[in-house]
This record gives C-alpha cells, sequence and structure tokens, in this order.
C-alpha cells in the first residue's frame, strides 16, 4: 500500500510539473504525502515533512484552477495564500532562531556552534569536509550570521519591496551553501522555493523574454467583475467559497501564531483550534539545530558466523568506509540512514528500530536488506548479528593527503544486544551493550 501511495504521488507531482491540473494534482500529492507520513510513524517525524505538507496545503488555494492554465493570467491567487506561503517562510527562519536562544545551548552563545557542525550533521557532504577545515574564525562568523539571519534580516519581509529584493539575494545564496555542505533532504529546497516569493511579478518579468511578456499581460479586472456580477449564482458561489477559505487561512494563522508565542511563553491561549489541525500537519511550529551535537557517532551492523570474525554490513548512504568520500544526496532523505544517526546518540532501548534490523538480518529479511548496499551472507543468514558504535572525525588536510581517508574513527563497544537465533529457532540475546554514555 505504501508503495502504491509513493507512485501515485510520484505521477501526480510529474504532471503537476507539466501544469496539468495543478490543483488536482496537489490534492492527491498532499493526500498521499499525508498518509505516508502517518503509515511511517518514526521515519516521518521530520520537521521538514511538516514544512512540505503546510506549503503543499497552502498552495492548493495559491496555484492557478483549470487543466491547462497556463501562467494564470486571469485568476489571480488569494492573497492570504501568498501571505500564508510567506508567513512560513518567516517562521522557519525566525522560530529556529527563537528556538536556538531559548534552548541556552553554549555553543550559540559563544559562537562555536558551527566549529563542527559540517562534520556531525547526519549525512556530510565532500564540500562539508573541505568548509570544516576553514579557521575557527569563518566558523563563528557564520554562527553569530545564522543569528543575524534568523533573527533580524527575515523581518525584511514585512518592509517594502525593495528591502524584500535585498533581503533575497541575502538568504538565497545563503541556502545555496547549506545545500552543497549538508544533506538536508528536500528541506533547503523547500525553503529556497518559498524564498521566490520574496520578489514580485515586476521584478521579474525585466528578465524574461519579450514573447513572454506579452503573454503575462493581466486581464481586465473589471470585465471579469462585469461577468461575475451578470451570473448571479455563479457570484454568490464564489462568495460562500471564498469565505470559506477565509476561514481556513485564519484557522491556519492563529494556530501557527499560538505555536510561536508558546515558544517564547506558555500564555493561556485557546489551545483546541491548534490540536485539531495537528494530525494534518498544516500548522506547526519549527526549531531547527537548536542545539548542536558535539561528536559524530554511527551504528555499523555486523554479521558472524563464529561469533568471533565479524563482518559487516555496507551502508548506502551514510558514513561507514573511511576512504569513501561523503556524497551529496539531497534532496532525496534516505530515512532508514537518518533515523541511524539520531538513534547513535541514545540507547537502544529508545530506539527499537535497530533490534529490529538485527532480528531482520538475522533471518535475511528481503525488505531489511534492501536498506543495505549489499548482504555479505548470501548463502545463510549469519548465526549471529550485533550492532556496534563507532566515533568518527574528519581527517585532516595532512592525513587525507598522505592516507587518502576522508575519515578516521575509533571503536566504542557494543549499541545494541548481540543476538542469534537457537536451534529451536528462538532469539536469545549472547551479549548484553558496554557503550558509554555519550556526551
Amino acid at each position: 500500500m505504501l508503495m502504491a501511495l509513493c507512485w501515485i504521488g510520484m505521477g501526480a507531482s510529474l504532471l503537476l510539473v507539466l501544469n496539468l491540473w495543478p490543483r488536482g494534482m496537489l490534492v492527491i500529492c498532499f493526500v498521499c504525502f499525508l498518509s505516508f507520513a502517518s503509515a511511517a510513524q518514526d521515519f516521518s517525524g521530520y520537521q521538514s515533512d511538516g514544512m512540505l505538507l503546510e506549503a503543499g496545503f497552502i498552495a492548493l488555494f495559491f496555484v492557478p484552477p483549470g487543466m491547462r492554465p497556463g501562467f494564470g493570467q486571469g485568476s489571480a491567487p488569494p492573497w492570504a495564500s501568498l501571505f500564508l506561503l510567506q508567513w512560513e517562510w518567516f517562521r522557519i527562519y525566525f522560530e529556529s532562531g527563537v528556538a536556538k536562544i531559548t534552548s541556552r545551548d553554549p555553543q550559540w552563545r559563544h559562537f562555536t556552534a558551527m566549529d563542527e557542525y559540517y562534520q556531525n550533521g547526519p549525512l556530510p557532504t565532500w564540500i562539508g569536509w573541505y568548509f570544516q577545515h576553514l579557521p575557527h574564525w569563518f566558523h563563528a562568523s557564520t554562527a553569530f550570521a545564522t543569528l543575524a539571519l534568523e533573527w533580524v534580516l527575515v523581518w525584511m519581509l514585512f518592509l517594502p519591496r525593495r528591502w524584500r529584493i535585498v533581503c533575497f539575494f541575502i538568504v538565497t545564496p545563503w541556502e545555496l551553501g547549506v545545500v552543497f555542505t549538508a544533506n538536508y533532504t528536500f528541506l533547503n529546497y523547500l525553503v529556497l522555493t518559498l524564498g521566490v516569493l520574496l520578489l514580485d511579478d515586476e521584478f521579474l518579468l525585466r528578465f524574461l523574454p519579450q514573447g513572454w511578456k506579452r503573454s503575462f499581460a493581466r486581464a481586465n479586472p473589471s470585465e471579469q467583475i462585469k461577468t461575475e456580477i451578470s451570473d448571479g449564482l455563479r457570484y454568490q458561489l464564489k462568495i460562500a467559497k471564498l469565505s470559506l477559505i477565509g476561514v481556513v487561512f485564519a484557522w491556519m494563522f492563529y494556530a501557527t501564531v499560538a505555536e510561536l508565542i508558546w515558544m517564547v511563553a506558555p500564555l493561556p491561549v485557546p489551545t483546541s483550534p491548534v490540536v485539531a489541525l495537528e494530525p494534518f500537519r498544516i500548522a506547526n511550529r519549527y526549531g531547527l539545530f537548536a542545539v548542536m551535537t558535539r561528536g559524530r557517532y554511527e551504528i555499523e551492523f555486523q554479521g558472524s558466523d563464529d561469533g568471533k570474525t565479524w563482518v559487516a554490513y555496507p551502508f548506502r548512504y551514510k558514513p561507514q568506509d573511511p576512504a569513501k568520500p561523503p556524497g551529496i544526496y539531497a534532496p532525496y532523505q534516505p530515512r532508514f540512514d537518518w533515523n541511524l544517526w539520531f538513534a547513535s546518540l541514545g540507547s537502544w532501548r529508545e530506539y527499537p528500530i535497530v533490534p529490529r534490523t538485527e532480528i531482520g538480518l538475522l533471518s535475511n529479511d528481503s525488505d531489511v536488506l534492501n536498506l543495505f548496499k549489499k548482504n555479505p551472507f548470501p548463502e545463510k543468514p549469519p548465526r549471529q548479528v550485533r550492532a556496534v558504535l563507532w566515533q568518527y572525525w574528519f581527517t585532516t588536510m595532512a592525513e587525507k593527503r598522505t592516507q587518502g581517508l576522508w575519515w578516521r574513527r575509533q571503536f566504542l563497544g557494543l549499541y545494541a544486544p548481540t543476538i542469534e537465533r537457537d536451534a529451536d529457532g528462538n532469539i536469545r540475546a549472547v551479549e548484553m551493550p558496554n557503550v558509554q554514555q555519550r556526551q
């Protein structure tokens, strides 16, 4: 069923890109992705999923109607839909800034938050490896610039158009830098797209070919009003539709404002409207990088036929082989690898995905094996499976030049119980974890 949802959603996305019935395709995309996020549970609890659902829902009212609407010159989108998309863009930045300050993370107060940022994220890139080796003043400057952008610069959204245009040309290169130095799935691509709404038609038209400019000639609003008035029933239906849309937009705006207020102070504002929207994830609270991770830890699954010689299951995306350069995978999100990064910061009891993976590998479960690059035990399952923990660091420039390695690592110990299947087919633990608590 999940695969069917994915295929239907991808088909609708393709038709949306081709501008075929955009509103209908957005409905299908929204329903499919919301269904996927609800069913995937632990694999879809990311802020980026909420961002996409919120933007996708608002876009239902922003795109032009019709099967082949072209550029939608004759039907301007509701002003409120444009504002709510801009409001989401603003909140992603500003709420992240609020989260950084309210978390009281000393790394943001001392401007050291970026010192190991490129190394310790979920899936670093090879470009991030080079950025990591820039001097400390660069990292301190980018930490300060991050706070300045999120706390001050984004307020330019509410200033006259010239300020918004300036803001666009500041945040766009910033987001592109994040795209190339870290794999944060489609998050930064979505924020980049929302940032385009800082611009207006007057600014963008000057960059279009002359032939395209003529196609953007505005429809005569007085003629449209005359037509609507002459058709009383259609006009009444339009008023009812706009009223309903206005109620939905006001509801979403209230919920997002309440979430923002609660980040600062627990004021006694009504919670029912906020709670009612939670299942749909269209009015969310954001807070990226509130607390920066110190140290990079990697879980590795290993199998053995004798309990002495252990062979690792190679991952598709996350760091493992010290000689393999970190790749660029965004906007694709390998959710299994991402979940393991979070699990590495906690214990196996908090993240049941780890022991469940061990159990799947113990029986050569095809669905579990598909999460890995290859199966080192193709003939029969291993007798024992374990999950161990390593700590990783980027190599220095000198180490990379002499050894050709991107990473160096240190074995920390057993992360989860070592398990085996006995003669009766029962699974039992043969060794319990001994890894130390991460700082």
